[in-house]
């Protein structure tokens, strides 16, 4: 069960994201364009939906090694070379997103100690910045993943995962 979780958890949290988001704008869209009446949930849902997509995307991109890099100079490098530069760009990547996960949570905090709500849901405002934090946090995850990975492939003598590159066919991986 760990591994389907370890290996899918972000698939799935971006479908249930995706889904919300496109049903509720498609709501939305016929109750505007047929009742002349929109909600302002509606549009708290679509948008936090999005902004859930867009942290949970960035994790999902880490974990693949999907996310934008220039590679260029890893070709000219030998296997062991290149291994090294992926570990360096993600300790660096790892900092970054500590940092971020640190500062993001106080905004987390300052909801839930006034009783931040929503304007149209009503609901605690904590539950949609805590998108922010957990995003970063699963990215941390996935980067220490990465590095386990790639000092793995390194002692074993195997070449580094490179991820997908763009326009990559499903054959190919």
């Amino acid at each position: 069960m760990w591994s389907a979780l370890d290996k899918n958890v972000e698939r799935w949290a971006l479908l249930v994201f995706y889904t919300m988001l496109v049903v509720t704008m498609a709501v939305e869209v016929i109750r505007r364009e047929l009742f002349a009446y929109s909600s302002v949930w509606g549009e708290e849902i679509v948008r936090y939906s999005f902004i859930y997509l867009a942290w949970i995307g960035a994790s999902a991109a880490v974990k693949d090694r999907a996310h934008i890099r220039i590679d260029v100079l890893y070709n000219f490098v030998s296997t062991r070379i290149k291994a090294a530069l992926y570990m360096l760009s993600d300790l660096i990547m790892l900092g970054v997103a500590a940092i971020a996960f640190y500062f993001s949570i106080e905004s987390v905090w300052v909801a839930v100690k006034f009783g931040s709500v929503t304007h149209g849901l009503r609901i605690s405002l904590a539950l949609f910045l805590f998108a922010v934090p957990f995003g970063f946090g699963l990215m941390c995850i996935r980067i220490i993943q990465s590095l386990a990975r790639d000092l793995r492939d390194m002692r074993d003598g195997n070449s580094v995962y490179e991820g997908a590159t763009l326009f990559e066919s499903e054959d190919k991986k």
